[in-house]
């Protein structure tokens, strides 16, 4: 019984570079997912106002943009708001 629980000396094992670059390379895969998921979420809106404001200073004063309503339906609005 006593023998089961004598220190044991240090395990002489090899582990070949093979596992450890698979090991390597599965964290970086699991880094580089979670900081581009990151990413996205943060610069969405960013992305969503730029494209907003390259509409806006395409299109000309006065000119109507066409949206969609809650209904799915196409409804023509004009820069000042007003619904033509």
């Amino acid at each position: 019984m006593f023998l089961l629980l004598a220190p044991v000396g240090a395990a002489v094992a090899y582990i070949g570079p093979g596992a450890g670059i698979s090991v390597l390379g599965s964290l970086l895969s699991i880094l580089a997912t979670i900081v581009v998921a990151i990413g996205a979420i943060i610069f969405w809106p960013v992305r969503k106002f730029m494209k907003r404001r390259k509409a806006r200073c395409e299109s000309p004063p006065g000119a109507e943009a066409a949206t969609t309503g809650d209904d799915g339906t196409r409804v023509d609005v004009k820069r000042d708001g007003s619904q033509g």
